[in-house]
């Protein structure tokens, strides 16, 4: 069994499709080997939702859905080949309706319900990596599971244009969990006004604090991977990822829809060790772009220059 779909429940989590206990059902689930890899969407998803359903969309093999913003994360990650390997998909869903000040609280809730779902993994195959990759406020998600976690309960997470603050992010991965994980978090100068909006919406941890777009401090376990800065295109291509140039100035959704990005993720989800954070920060450039430098490229003032002295050549 390739993929299975969880969701946060009132009680705990429990499978989308037989709500109830968990425990019972997941040892099965999990007799097979590779790793487990945790899938969580973002704001205005919902399960059970009659037209915005997760499950049936991107944490589908097969969407029901043909839209841009849907692609299958399950099978662009690996799942569904058949291979004996391939370990076991969670698509963990939530209730991300409402205001987004509703649905930001209640991606803590689920964060809970998400640690509960790792610690039975944990249990039942301890020798299993669980990795995770989540988008927008999933990102939340999965940062406030991490405070009631072991150490060692995760590896590696993919954070895509995360809707949260640096500072929330800094505290949970000073916990047991978050130190022992390594983070990568993608962002894009297309997320900037999706960013900025939380920002303002949503009041922060402290004054001035940013979102992760911008404020997610670097540490031995953290890469910060802006995705539409040219010399990351660039260090990314030679290191075997082909990744399509970014076309729009304003997207949500480039960090999973982008051509090449869920190729790039399945690997470094499944080869951690030959891809370590360090050699890829080696690889990468220094400093992101500014905010908005996207939506209006700053001047070049060496072009300038020259057209002011061309007169007097």
């Amino acid at each position: 069994m390739p993929l299975i779909h969880v969701n946060a429940g009132p009680e705990g989590p429990e499978l989308h499709d037989r709500p109830g206990a968990l425990g019972e059902d997941l040892p099965a689930m999990l007799a097979g080997d590779g790793p487990v890899i945790v899938m969580v969407h973002g704001f205005k998803y919902a399960p059970h939702h009659a037209s915005e359903c997760p499950h049936g969309q991107i944490l589908a093999l097969d969407p029901a859905r043909d839209c841009f913003k849907v692609v299958s994360w399950p099978r662009g990650l690996g799942f569904g080949r058949g291979a004996a390997d391939e370990g076991l998909g969670i698509g963990f869903g939530w209730h991300a309706r409402g205001t987004l000040r509703q649905a930001y609280a209640e991606a803590a809730r689920a964060g809970q319900a998400l640690a509960q779902l790792i610690a039975i993994i944990r249990q039942i195959a301890p020798n299993r990596p669980v990795h995770a990759v989540a988008h927008s406020l999933g990102a939340r998600v999965v940062l406030q599971a991490l405070p009631h976690l072991p150490a060692g309960a995760v590896g590696r997470l993919i954070l895509l244009a995360g809707a949260e603050f640096g500072g929330r992010a800094a505290e949970a991965l000073d916990t047991p969990a978050g130190r022992c994980a390594e983070v990568i978090n993608v962002t894009s100068r297309e997320n900037d006004l999706f960013d900025f909006l939380l920002e303002c919406m949503i009041p922060p941890p402290a004054r001035g604090n940013r979102s992760l777009g911008l404020a997610l401090p670097s540490g031995p376990n953290v890469l910060n991977l802006q995705m539409d800065h040219p010399d990351t295109l660039a260090a990314l291509r030679g290191a075997g990822f082909e990744i399509g140039a970014p076309v729009t100035r304003i997207c949500h959704w480039s960090p999973y829809t982008r051509p090449g990005v869920l190729a790039m993720y399945d690997r470094l989800l499944r080869d951690t060790a030959h891809l370590p954070i360090a050699r890829l920060r080696a690889a990468l450039p220094d400093r992101p772009t500014p905010r908005w430098s996207r939506l209006v490229p700053r001047p070049s003032f060496a072009t300038g220059r020259m057209a002011r002295a061309r007169p007097g050549m």
